[in-house]
């Protein structure tokens, strides 16, 4: 919380001897009002994936909404720490937003003893704008060499054969290795965990059939089960979705032990702790506005999003009670620690 600098006496002496200066010199020297800069948009992941393409999609309508300028700065590392401190950091002033994903909330603080911020004090949650669930493909030519036509017979397959079967992800405490070690517990399946460090390569190494299956977000699998080079099995919802038609949810796996299982990630709009109410709720319509809109809708299911917003604040903050004890169980489940 910005804080007003306390000048010593001699200070406001020489201060109150100083001639005034007129109205339109003291304009001049004054900075900017935060609502007439720029409005930074942090997402704590690089340029070119799904969360960056949703925070573009998101800046070309905020813009017109606030009457300002978005720019989006993206600020990769240490699996979306950088970039969530960037925005907790920041001045409570209204010029700084971050697209956020649910990791950051309700995962993060039962990976690190140590985290530079704190999940439930340094920030100010505004909306929800995207949720979607993760796709579990598998090498289509291991499949076939396998017998593993359907998610029943991958699960069949990796029960009598122990750490044989290996999903990829793209790091360790990432939602897809949560997903596994929840699939894992509920069939015994003891499929392995390998962790790369990013998305791509594990893509790579699972086109090339170094590892066997991901579950994953959906923009970077689609195309390549359009391809054929990739098998789509299931999604983590419990039911299915509109944008990967004919694959089945959890819930029709609820004899393997799946049936409670409806994992779904989202992203949220959030900007620093002490933002000023009247501020946070000017952000907050701009988000919800951005998420009405049908063209908006539109584009992101390519992405395996689902525009989602929050009619209140209030909302999302009782989304996040609601879901920290589900992730941190899985945290747990998973063994996943960051430091």
């Amino acid at each position: 919380m910005s804080r007003t600098p306390t000048l010593p006496r001699r200070g406001l002496a020489a201060l109150a001897a100083l001639p005034l200066l007129p109205a339109a010199a003291a304009a001049q020297t004054a900075p900017p009002p935060a609502e007439s800069r720029p409005l930074r948009l942090v997402v704590p992941f690089p340029p070119g994936g799904a969360l960056d393409l949703l925070a573009r999609l998101l800046a070309e309508r905020l813009g017109p909404a606030l009457g300002r300028t978005v720019v989006v700065d993206n600020r990769a590392g240490a699996g979306g720490v950088l970039g969530a401190d960037a925005v907790a950091k920041a001045a409570p002033d209204g010029a700084t937003i971050g697209l956020l994903g649910l990791t950051t909330w309700t995962a993060m603080p039962f990976m690190f003893s140590r985290l530079p911020f704190d999940p439930a004090k340094d920030f100010t949650p505004l909306s929800l704008i995207s949720a979607g669930s993760l796709l579990c493909v598998v090498n289509a030519e291991t499949a076939s060499r396998r017998g593993w036509g359907d998610f029943r017979a991958l699960i069949a397959w990796a029960r009598a054969n122990p750490d044989k079967v290996t999903m990829g992800s793209s790091g360790t405490g990432t939602s897809s290795h949560l997903c596994l070690a929840a699939v894992n517990k509920a069939t015994g399946a003891g499929i392995l965990h390998v962790p790369y460090r990013g998305g791509g390569p594990a893509i790579q190494d699972l086109l090339s059939g170094n590892i066997d299956m991901m579950f994953d977000v959906m923009p970077a699998l689609m195309p390549h089960v359009t391809s054929g080079r990739l098998k789509a099995l299931a999604v983590s919802s419990a039911r299915p979705v509109e944008s990967a038609p004919g694959v089945p949810g959890m819930a029709d796996f609820a004899d393997l032990g799946l049936g409670h299982v409806d994992i779904v990630t989202w992203n949220a709009i959030a900007a620093p702790a002490g933002l000023p109410a009247p501020l946070a709720e000017r952000l907050a319509q701009a988000v919800r506005q951005a998420g009405a809109e049908p063209e908006f809708r539109e584009r992101l299911r390519p992405l395996g999003y689902e525009a989602v917003t929050s009619a209140h604040p209030r909302e999302l903050e009782d989304l996040i009670a609601q879901q920290l004890p589900i992730w941190r169980e899985l945290v747990e489940i998973s063994g996943a620690r960051l430091d």
